[in-house]
């Protein structure tokens, strides 16, 4: 008995998660709790994509696919990037400016925490509502006739494809609430921005499709390496240099935007 004290003691040190994490995903709770209050972020984020889906897919399959069994193929990987991120683009740097302009960061800056966890533990509060979409866009999909040919191990890797770029994707505009002094300057550059990197993709329609300007910038445009990753994940094709890319410009977003996130966030008075 007197010998157990001293081993666990340092195992329980070893594993224990270091401060930042800790403290992030403390106040990621805190986020969600605040969610639990006023829904309204979530259900837009989850419900949108699934509009989209149905509305697209109804829209749009004569034209593209002739059929809905054909076109939902087609559709639905699209839709999955747009509901893992592109769609909770607005509420994630919207929630964090409105914090920042109430002086509840003040309160965290007089805290002995990480610079890093007020806005890490955002983004992942905001990650819990990306993994809801991504449940809810799957079982609309499959009651849309949607089949994954490609199993469920690729399915999952579509799925996580997504979620990792919609969560590096969110410092994008972690870095945007941070700067904005209100939540409407947030709301309006995340509307604007996410109307071209949705829609200049090959969501709707194969890029070949496209007029020579928009498939130009289709052809630049991150997301539709993501959506073509997906597209080749969740129908047993060949992915070629699309997951390489999506991870390349994961890694970009990454290292670029949360750097000057944490910056930001650390010189605003």
């Amino acid at each position: 008995m007197s010998t157990t004290a001293p081993v666990t003691e340092p195992l329980r040190s070893r594993f224990r998660p270091p401060a930042w994490l800790r403290h992030s995903l403390v106040l990621a709770r805190r986020s969600l709790a605040k969610s639990a209050r006023n829904p309204g972020p979530i259900v837009n984020g989850v419900v949108t994509p699934a509009l989209f889906l149905v509305l697209f897919l109804f829209l749009f399959e004569g034209s593209v696919a002739g059929s809905t069994a054909d076109y939902v193929q087609y559709l639905f990987p699209g839709i999955l990037v747009m509901g893992a991120g592109l769609a909770g683009m607005v509420s994630t740097g919207t929630s964090l400016t409105i914090d920042l302009t109430k002086g509840v960061t003040d309160r965290f800056r007089s805290l002995p925490i990480s610079r890093l966890a007020p806005l890490l533990g955002s983004v992942l509060a905001d990650l819990v509502r990306y993994l809801l979409a991504v449940a809810l866009l799957f079982g609309i999909g499959m009651l849309l006739g949607f089949r994954s040919h490609g199993g469920l191990t690729a399915a999952l890797a579509a799925a996580a494809l997504a979620v990792g770029f919609g969560f590096c994707l969110s410092w994008v505009t972690v870095f945007v609430g941070v700067l904005a002094r209100n939540a409407d300057t947030v709301l309006a550059v995340s509307f604007i921005s996410f109307l071209p990197l949705q829609l200049g993709t090959s969501l709707a329609a194969p890029v070949e499709t496209l007029p020579p300007w928009l498939r130009a910038w289709a052809g630049v445009n991150p997301v539709t390496h993501v959506m073509d990753a997906c597209r080749a994940l969740l129908n047993g094709t060949p992915v070629g240099g699309a997951v390489t890319a999506t991870l390349l410009w994961c890694a970009a977003l990454f290292l670029v935007f949360c750097p000057l996130a944490v910056y930001a966030y650390s010189r605003r008075e």
